[in-house]
């Protein structure tokens, strides 16, 4: 086969079938190779770099669900690192990508049941940085997070319930509603 003389669809096919192959091939590596069973450590190796736990904040807190909007969301992440960051989330089940309805091009990502479950770090990550840095996060936020922990959480998991694709796979009308959270480097 002369990829010269395939055609634009033949070759996006390629493509893909060679990506998914690299993606499980980094899912079993990764699984598999672990330093050590230690509960930290493992997960540090799927979440241990600043861009992972941010792109999962944007989808949590912000709503943000494409790579564009993860790419303008003003963390000023390359789109490499981005595209390997969401590989990576995905191959490690804490978020899906799904094709756009409207947009047969793009993506959109959502975080899985596996990815919710991050909540409670985030709040805590989140209060930790409010209590002892200066950040941008509204205080009615923090104040919610810190007064009525279960609360909040219970409705940011009931937002992503919300949101879930319907049984015929169409997203169900809602509300937007965000939750703006955002840490200023101190210094």
């Amino acid at each position: 086969m002369r990829w010269g003389r395939l055609r634009l669809r033949e070759k996006v096919l390629v493509y893909l079938h060679y990506a998914r192959r690299i993606r499980e091939a980094c899912v079993r590596r990764s699984s598999s190779t672990r330093r050590s069973g230690c509960p930290i450590s493992i997960a540090l190796e799927l979440l241990g770099d600043p861009w992972s736990l941010l792109v999962v904040r944007d989808l949590m807190f912000k709503g943000l669900n494409t790579f564009d909007a993860f790419a303008s969301a003003g963390e000023g992440i390359a789109t490499n690192i981005l595209s390997d960051r969401l590989a990576r989330l995905e191959g490690a089940g804490i978020l899906t990508k799904r094709p756009d309805r409207t947009d047969g091009r793009r993506f959109v990502y959502r975080l899985t049941a596996k990815g919710m479950d991050l909540a409670p770090v985030l709040v805590e990550l989140v209060l930790w940085s409010a209590r002892h840095e200066r950040t941008d996060a509204p205080p009615d936020t923090i104040r919610a997070m810190m007064r009525t922990r279960k609360r909040f959480l219970d409705g940011v998991r009931a937002k992503w319930a919300k949101a879930a694709p319907s049984a015929n796979g169409r997203r169900r009308p809602r509300k937007p509603v965000v939750v703006e959270l955002s840490v200023r480097p101190s210094g």
